[in-house]
């Protein structure tokens, strides 16, 4: 969804109502946050941070891809300070197009460096698992596949849900390409669209799962926690199912924020990313009953829906090197998905 241009009319009330002078003194305590994260997740952050420092948010919420685009369109004169995404590849993207400024080390030191961009210009804040979801009344686990790629073979026609216009499953395709190529993977989506029925997004595939409609769906972890959060344990037909050794099919997505270039504020906005790692607020990431992600800063326990972040197994990809999604979104249309 586009970004709204709230940022403009707060300028001119602030203008009109209090003059230029007191207008930039102002200004100067008020960040403009693009956000592509859960909406209540971000309201809690903003609401903590503010409180502490006396500094505003104004949050401007979208899809990521969307939203990077939107920066990008907007370039040097995005009113945006800060930018916070479920994926790294729009991170990626914006670093590729020289449009966010370095993290403070101090900052980028509180976080595995393996979490955060290569060139210290993105900071990791989250991350999530890809999983399998499925209905044991339809299928056991023993019946699950060993791979994400044998889903597209033949024996699994009618059997799987995905949601591929849903952004999260842009970065499971990035990891496909990087792993075996834009052959392979162009195949694979193909399989796929043979074989599924297709949602809007992975709330829709969890929910389809839990109902019977599909034996097994492709999602992110925290699609099933927040639905069995909902329904309660006596209520909800489906498990999931976590790729074992590496497989490409366990990729762990992390969820970070950068700093624009262009921000008028980079003092505040430096602050706003150093409030995001600090242990206070990745124990409330940690707690959530919304967001079932975990938190990056290393001791900091996840929510205990969550298998134990040691315990995972995803493929050797770092998050950086997932690229920018644009080779997946065009192998998505080559294969008729989107």
């Amino acid at each position: 969804m586009p970004v709204t241009t709230k940022p403009f009319c707060f300028a001119a009330i602030l203008a009109a109502t209090f003059g230029t002078a007191s207008f930039a003194q102002a200004q100067s305590q008020t960040l403009t946050l693009y956000s592509a994260q859960h909406e209540q997740v971000v309201d809690m952050l903003t609401a903590e941070f503010t409180q502490e420092t006396g500094i505003k948010v104004l949050v401007h919420t979208g899809e990521g891809p969307d939203v990077a685009n939107q920066i990008l369109q907007e370039g040097v004169d995005s009113p945006a300070d800060v930018f916070f995404t479920e994926n790294s590849p729009e991170l990626n993207l914006l670093d590729e197009k020289s449009l966010l400024a370095p993290v403070s080390p101090a900052t980028l030191a509180e976080i595995p460096a393996k979490y955060n961009a290569a060139d210290g210009d993105w900071l990791g804040i989250l991350a999530r698992e890809n999983v399998l979801d499925y209905n044991p009344s339809l299928i056991p686990e023993t019946a699950l596949p060993a791979s994400l790629l044998d889903l597209a073979k033949p024996q699994w026609a009618g059997k799987l849900g995905i949601a591929p216009s849903d952004s999260d499953f842009l970065p499971l395709v990035s990891a496909v390409i990087k792993q075996y190529g834009k052959a392979a993977a162009l195949a694979w989506l193909q399989g796929l669209k043979a074989n599924s029925k297709i949602y809007q997004d992975d709330e829709s595939v969890v929910a389809a799962v839990a109902r019977g409609d599909v034996a097994v769906g492709i999602v992110n972890n925290y699609y099933w926690a927040r639905l069995y959060t909902d329904l309660g344990p006596a209520k909800i037909d489906s498990k999931l199912y976590h790729f074992p050794h590496g497989d490409i099919g366990g990729l762990v997505n992390i969820s970070g924020a950068a700093v624009l270039k262009s921000s008028h504020n980079q003092a505040e906005a430096q602050k706003f990313l150093a409030f995001l790692v600090t242990p206070k607020a990745q124990t409330l990431l940690g707690q959530s009953e919304v967001d079932f992600e975990y938190p990056l800063r290393p001791g900091i326990p996840p929510n205990k829906l969550l298998k134990p972040f040691k315990d995972l197994q995803p493929p050797a990809i770092a998050a950086a090197a997932l690229g920018d999604d644009q080779d997946a979104g065009t192998l998505l249309q080559q294969a008729g998905l989107i």
